[in-house]
């Protein structure tokens, strides 16, 4: 039978077994059909094998066969193992799925599987019937040597299995030292034969623990051949050639507020008074004059998508000679740039705007501490002596932009980050809470307001878009988070029959004087869906904004430049052809969905190497005592967080005096005898007991008196 009659069976095929919640065997399907002959019953095998090999149909033991989706028991999702050895099955629009140890059937972390759910009591895990498929990507770890064959310390320990590495791509390597590898080929169950693709650097050297992490994540510090070639044609300084067809905004005081150690600067501000009104510039560095489409650069900086700040060390998007040179709106330089004007009346409504190419040279570069200093302490640095009035007016438009959006929803659950501070070997001396004052919010305001000007304008010339969406919480996640609240004692007014913004800021304004409320505002916040990339407008709910994009950082984000592209496209060359808006419809979903699992790369690699720098830094202070809330409470023991936000556990077995339960009900572990309860927002005091900055895992124990716990 041609192709073409294939397709045609398998299409009923499909329509039939859509309207059956039966398997049915091969023979009873060739009867379904009233197929006559033993030339189109073999054509019947062959379809059904390549539905089977597409997952849309699932063959039982019995050798009958039914529509994937038509198993509500059967799911296809990709898996993530624990370090403790059990897994979860990742599932989109649905909740993980548990899977015990012993119920992974072979499955490592990362597996393509096809899972059936299994009931345990009265809740639902995973069972691996099959692996569908097995991708090793970015395989890092550490070479040593059995006998005369080297092998492959995985640093990623939820991968079990064993690596030996080909003699052929080990020429130039020693025991120690961190690789990335590609496998080669399976010898046997869960041992593979991989070659050596990059020495990333001896373990020991100074930065190299750092680098391991970021290749583990797809995040490469070097540029290729072709980049570095394309930037011997890149200028030092703007030519006036460049300047045409530009606003000239050099006469404007403009200038910068960064952290101390930033060098690649892409937003500057503005701000006048007109008419008692605040007419707030916001203006970005026009990357995309210097990375064009098609081209090394671009496609370099699409693939990265993002920079990525681990530690003290950044991996940027783009070249040095662009991110801290030409592109950074360094001070006293004549820079290119995008700017958004926006002009508010003293309530923080915006009155107009207008988003145009443009020029300027920065006053000054600003640091947030002495910006603070100004707006916290009225301490004013010399040389910031002629910018404090406008610094002090620029807080008062901050304010007021921020009660603004607070009063539509905006939700701000100023959570905690932490700041590691290295030696220059890349040793941890201390660990440290980030400070975020006025002079950070200011900015964050400033930009938010510009971002969600551009994506307003865009979307109402209904024109492809790339923006930042942030959907609407489910509803049971809420649920949940409610019931746990109430668990702890809690008690909620507010109504969540229809979630909104505002019942995220009345659920914070009730807990906000509990002594859990950080721990609490941590998990709600975890509750929510994640921010993404979308070529469609699904608003923004944690900003409570109809429209919201990324356009003020197009040095360290990708979908930023896209959007200047995209303005330039619009705003500058009124291209709206329908050959163009064919062409970025199909675009824009491929760079969404590729910007936002970049974005989520760079923060699991930060994640990571904080993880691993607080286990190091406290390999230095085993046998100290601390003081610490405890954040979370699991069938193993409980987390304790300690002010600089350090996290090490407590194990349920170290817990003396009686013996210990995790009660899920109460989210507690509680004495079996004695009823002592120890649960979320506890203050105890503990000690330091054990730390591993290979594992990335601290183990504290709880300070006790006379035998008993504290």
């Amino acid at each position: 039978m041609m192709l073409k009659g294939l397709i045609f069976i398998k299409d009923r095929v499909i329509d039939i077994l859509n309207n059956l919640h039966e398997a049915k065997t091969l023979i009873e399907i060739n009867d379904l059909l009233g197929l006559k002959n033993a030339d189109e019953l073999r054509d019947l095998q062959k379809t059904l094998k390549e539905l089977e090999e597409e997952y849309l149909i699932y063959v039982t033991k019995k050798e009958k066969y039914i529509l994937l989706k038509n198993c509500p028991n059967l799911k296809i999702g990709k898996i993530t193992v624990n370090k403790k050895g059990f897994g979860f099955l990742i599932l989109p629009n649905e909740d993980d799925l548990y899977i015990d140890e012993n119920n992974l059937n072979n499955a490592v972390d990362e597996d393509i599987v096809l899972c059936e759910i299994i009931q345990k009591g009265l809740k639902f895990e995973g069972k691996v019937l099959k692996v569908i498929k097995r991708e090793f990507k970015n395989l890092v770890g550490e070479i040593y040597f059995k006998k005369k064959d080297a092998y492959l310390k995985l640093d990623d320990k939820k991968k079990d299995i064993v690596i030996k590495l080909d003699k052929n791509s080990t020429h130039n390597c020693v025991e120690g030292h961190k690789v990335l590898v590609e496998i080669e080929k399976e010898l046997k169950n869960k041992y593979y034969l991989a070659k050596v693709l990059k020495i990333i650097g001896h373990k020991d050297d100074p930065g190299i623990d750092i680098l391991s992490i970021a290749y583990k994540y797809g995040i490469h510090e070097e540029f290729s051949d072709e980049v570095l070639e394309e930037l011997k044609n890149i200028p030092n300084c703007v030519s006036q050639s460049e300047l045409i067809g530009r606003k000239d905004l050099t006469n404007l005081i403009t200038f910068t507020i960064d952290g101390e150690d930033t060098k690649d600067i892409d937003d500057a501000i503005s701000l006048e008074i007109n008419n008692g009104n605040y007419v707030l510039g916001v203006h970005i560095a026009d990357v995309s004059n210097y990375v064009s489409e098609n081209t090394a650069l671009g496609d370099e900086a699409f693939l990265r998508g993002t920079s990525s700040y681990l530690a003290n060390t950044v991996i940027p998007m783009l070249p040095h000679q662009l991110s801290n040179g030409i592109c950074s709106l360094n001070e006293n330089e004549l820079r290119l740039t995008m700017t958004c004007i926006m002009e508010f009346d003293f309530n923080g409504k915006m009155l107009d705007y207008d988003i145009f190419p443009s020029y300027i040279k920065s006053r000054k570069k600003m640091t947030y501490k002495k910006v603070n200093d100004i707006l916290m302490r009225n301490n004013v640095a010399p040389d910031y002596i002629e910018f404090k009035d406008i610094l002090l007016k620029m807080n008062d438009l901050a304010h007021i932009l921020r009660k603004f959006k607070e009063k539509r929803g905006y939700i701000d659950f100023d959570l905690d980050e932490v700041k590691i501070i290295q030696d220059e070997f890349g040793k941890v001396v201390d660990i440290q809470k980030r400070v975020r004052e006025d002079g950070e919010k200011l900015i964050e305001d400033f930009m938010i307001a510009a971002n969600e000007c551009v994506a307003t304008h865009i979307y109402n010339m209904d024109l492809p878009f790339i923006y930042r969406v942030h959907e609407n919480p489910k509803p049971e996640k809420i649920e949940e988070f409610l019931t746990m609240v109430k668990l702890l004692g809690y008690k909620i007014r507010t109504n969540i029959k229809n979630i909104t913004p505002h019942t995220m800021q009345n659920i914070l304004s009730e807990l906000s004087g509990v002594k859990e409320f950080k721990t609490l505002s941590s998990l709600l916040l975890r509750s929510m869906r994640k921010a993404v990339y979308s070529k469609e407008n699904l608003g923004h709910f944690g900003i409570a904004s109809s429209a919201y994009t990324h356009f003020t950082s197009p040095i360290r984000r990708f979908p930023d430049l896209q959007v200047h592209r995209l303005l330039k496209k619009y705003l500058v060359e009124k291209d709206y052809s329908m050959t163009t808006i064919d062409y970025l419809n199909t675009l824009l979903i491929q760079v969404a969905e590729h910007s936002s699992e970049r974005e989520l790369a760079a923060q699991n690699a930060e994640r990571d190497v904080d993880d691993m720098k607080m286990a190091e830094y406290m390999e230095n202070h085993i046998g100290e005592e601390f003081v610490g809330k405890i954040s979370s409470a699991t069938n193993f023991g409980f987390f304790v967080e300690l002010d600089n936000l350090i996290e090490g556990l407590v194990h349920i077995s170290t817990l003396k005096g009686d013996y210990y339960n995790y009660i899920p009900e109460l989210l507690s572990i509680v004495g079996k005898s004695t009823k002592k309860t120890y649960r979320i927002g506890d203050i105890v005091k503990v000690k330091c007991v054990a730390a591993s900055k290979y594992n990335a895992t601290i183990d504290f124990e709880l300070v006790t008196e006379n035998g008993n716990s504290k």
